[in-house]
């Protein structure tokens, strides 16, 4: 009887110091907790805790980068999707997104994303491959939605100093195969990237590594005596070169560039989640296959849609996605209707646009008309069924 009275001086005493107070569910029978947003508030219910957070929130949440290029191209993206993120203030880390009602935008570093993800706090993001694949470390959990965004290419590569006892050395095979590597003196390698890092060289055989976590400016660490190598994210290589450092053959880690990654959890169990996600997947395909694409109309004369359909096909850069469209042009002379023209219209890539152009002006094509594509849909976005079969839906 003491003991119970005491601990209930101890919830009335923890509870008086949250304001306001959340109200609870009439089943819950004691709440207390720190008031941190990264700690929920815990409550017994049923005899078990559970997460109130997770319980009570009824918005979605989707994370996005909040610095640098990746942020950047990240909006722009969804902008050319007609998604454009708006916040109230620009000093806040939460937005919105008008045409998708119900959804929380938060602007985090992109490894808080992929944490987040997994704690439960954001049930979408996009991130690079490279951080999902690094902080998420293989959590069953995390699906990756849409996996190639096509920005933030890059790659995650070993670099060696092209001097000194590496000069020779140009591959993962020569690197391992070293004899200075030792349990007392192994490979020491500088990176962000410890968890990749130490899973790729132990595949590739080698035995004697020791790894130093570290961000910024990685290239500095050889020749600063601190480290041997580094394992880093490389985009043309230049900073390599300037810093003395090359890559070696066999020695990439990991190809990554921009993606959406959810929480499998929350696209099954929380309501809307999917719809959601199903609506942010449609224009995200439908526009990115449409990039560098191009509609061309045409009027070209002919006795019949068929020969001209013939006449076109003949061409096979002129065959657009399934085929070219073509219907009547009518016009009127000498007061009847007539058609000796045809309309046709084709979808050609930017590479093959002039060519495209004046092919179909070698075959009596006029009054030729280009315009850029926005989107491309498709019968079924084909990501959306890969995506219900990891679900298990």
């Amino acid at each position: 009887m003491a003991a119970a009275l005491e601990l209930h001086a101890v919830v009335l005493h923890c509870c008086s110091s949250l304001s306001p107070p959340r109200r609870l569910p009439h089943r819950a029978s004691v709440a207390c907790s720190s008031t941190s947003a990264l700690s929920p508030p815990i409550v017994f219910a049923d005899g078990e805790l559970e997460d109130l957070e997770t319980r009570e929130r009824t918005v979605a949440r989707i994370g996005l980068p909040s610095k640098g290029r990746m942020a950047e191209e990240t909006l722009e993206l969804l902008k050319a999707c007609q998604l454009t993120v708006k916040q109230v203030n620009p000093r806040q880390y939460v937005a919105y997104i008008p045409q998708l009602s119900n959804l929380e935008v938060w602007f985090q570093r992109p490894k808080d994303i992929v944490r987040k993800l997994k704690s439960g706090d954001l049930d979408l993001g996009i991130v690079g491959l490279d951080t999902v694949s690094e902080y998420g470390q293989g959590s069953e959990d995390l699906v990756l939605i849409h996996d190639e965004l096509d920005f933030g290419h890059c790659h995650l590569s070993i670099a060696v100093p092209q001097y000194g006892i590496f000069e020779n050395v140009n591959s993962m095979r020569e690197l391992a195969q070293m004899p200075h590597w030792t349990e007392e003196r192994p490979l020491r390698i500088a990176t962000g990237f410890t968890y990749l890092g130490s899973k790729f060289t132990t595949a590739n055989g080698l035995k004697h590594v020791s790894f130093s976590s570290a961000d910024g400016a990685l290239e500095a660490a050889p020749a600063m005596g601190i480290a041997d190598g580094i394992l880093d994210l490389v985009s043309s290589g230049t900073t390599l070169r300037e810093n003395n450092l090359k890559e070696i053959e066999g020695g990439v880690v990991l190809e990554s560039q921009g993606v959406l990654v959810g929480s499998k959890k929350a696209l099954i169990q929380r309501d809307g989640m999917l719809e959601i996600t199903h609506e942010i997947l449609e224009r995200l395909e439908a526009h990115l296959r449409a990039v560098g694409q191009f509609t061309v109309v045409a009027n070209m004369r002919g006795n019949s849609e068929q020969e001209v359909a013939e006449r076109i096909l003949s061409h096979a850069e002129l065959s657009g996605l399934q085929g070219p469209t073509i219907s009547p042009v009518y016009r009127e002379q000498d007061g009847k209707v007539s058609v000796d023209y045809y309309a046709i219209v084709i979808c050609v890539p930017r590479k093959a646009l002039y060519k495209s152009v004046q092919q179909l002006r070698a075959l009596s094509g006029s009054g030729v008309l280009v315009s850029e594509l926005t989107y491309i849909f498709e019968e079924e976005t084909p990501r959306w069924r890969k995506l219900l079969s990891k679900l298990g839906l």
